[in-house]
C-alpha cells in the first residue's frame, strides 16, 4: 500500500488506499477502521501522518469519528445532478430513498426587501414562509426555507407542503415550472443548524440559494437551504 520512495505524500497514499477499499466494498458503512497506531506500526510511519489521512477523509465525509470508540466508514453521499430541475421529493425517490419532511414553520408574512426583490413583488407583499427539515430514510439532509408569493400560488396548506409542492403547482394550479438558477457556497453549521441537522457545530455544510421560474419567467419560488456536506454532493457533466 505504501511506497516511501514515491513523490506522492504518504498521507495521500493512505487516503487513496482507504477510498479504494470503500469503493470496492471491502469497507462498508459502519465498519470500524484499525486504530491509527496499527497503521503507523504496520507501515513504519508516524501516527501524525495517519491522522492527517484520516482527518482529510473525515472532512470529505467518507469517514466519521466517535469519541472514545474510533473511526468508522460513513454512509454513502447522495449525489445530486445539477443538469435537471427536480423537487427534493422527486430526487430522493429516484435514488431509492424514502423522502420525508419535518415542518418547522408555515405562515404568510410580509415580504422583506430581499425576498420581494427575488420574487419581483412589492415589499411587504404577502408571501408564504415555509421552513422544513428535509430527510432521506428519516435522516436529516437539509434545512430549507421557501418563500412563495401568496398572490401567485394560492391555497397552500401544511398538507400540500408536506406532500409535494411542485406537484401541487403543476397538477392542481396548471402552472409549468420551467427553469431555475442556483448558487452554491461552502460554510460551517451554526449551533441552531447543527441541532436540527444532527451534526456538530462547525461541521461543513453547503449553502444553496435557488430561484425557480415558471415558463413565462415569472419567479415562483425563492429558497435558502443548508445541506449536510457529509451526506450530499453535487455532480455536473460538462461537454466541450
Amino acid at each position: 500500500m505504501i511506497n516511501k520512495n514515491s513523490p506522492i505524500p504518504i498521507y495521500y497514499q493512505i487516503e487513496e488506499y482507504i477510498k479504494e477499499l470503500i469503493e470496492n466494498g471491502e469497507l462498508r458503512p459502519g465498519d470500524a477502521l484499525p486504530p491509527e497506531r496499527e497503521y503507523a506500526e504496520k507501515y513504519q510511519i508516524s501516527r501524525m501522518t495517519v491522522r492527517q489521512a484520516f482527518t482529510q477523509l473525515v472532512n470529505e465525509g467518507l469517514l466519521y469519528r466517535l469519541q472514545g470508540k474510533g473511526t468508522f466508514v460513513a454512509e454513502r453521499k447522495i449525489e445530486q445532478p445539477l443538469q435537471g430541475l427536480t423537487s427534493f421529493t422527486e430526487d430522493m425517490k429516484a435514488r431509492g430513498f424514502e423522502p420525508g419532511s419535518q415542518l418547522l414553520h408555515f405562515e404568510i408574512i410580509p415580504a422583506t426587501r430581499q425576498v420581494a426583490g427575488q420574487l419581483l413583488i412589492s415589499e411587504h407583499g404577502p408571501v408564504y414562509e415555509i421552513k422544513r427539515i428535509r430527510m432521506a430514510d428519516n435522516v436529516p439532509m437539509a434545512l430549507e426555507t421557501n418563500y412563495i408569493s401568496a398572490n401567485l400560488i394560492k391555497g397552500l396548506t401544511e398538507r400540500i407542503v408536506n406532500d409535494s409542492l411542485y406537484k401541487y403547482i403543476e397538477e392542481q394550479l396548471d402552472l409549468t415550472i420551467d427553469n431555475a438558477s442556483q448558487i452554491i457556497e461552502s460554510s460551517v453549521a451554526n449551533q441552531s443548524e447543527a441541532d436540527l441537522l444532527k451534526i456538530s457545530k462547525g461541521a461543513p455544510v453547503m449553502l444553496i440559494q435557488r430561484n425557480t421560474f415558471l415558463k413565462d419567467n415569472t419567479p415562483v419560488e425563492f429558497v435558502k437551504s443548508v445541506y449536510r456536506a457529509d451526506r450530499y454532493k453535487f455532480m455536473i457533466q460538462m461537454k466541450r
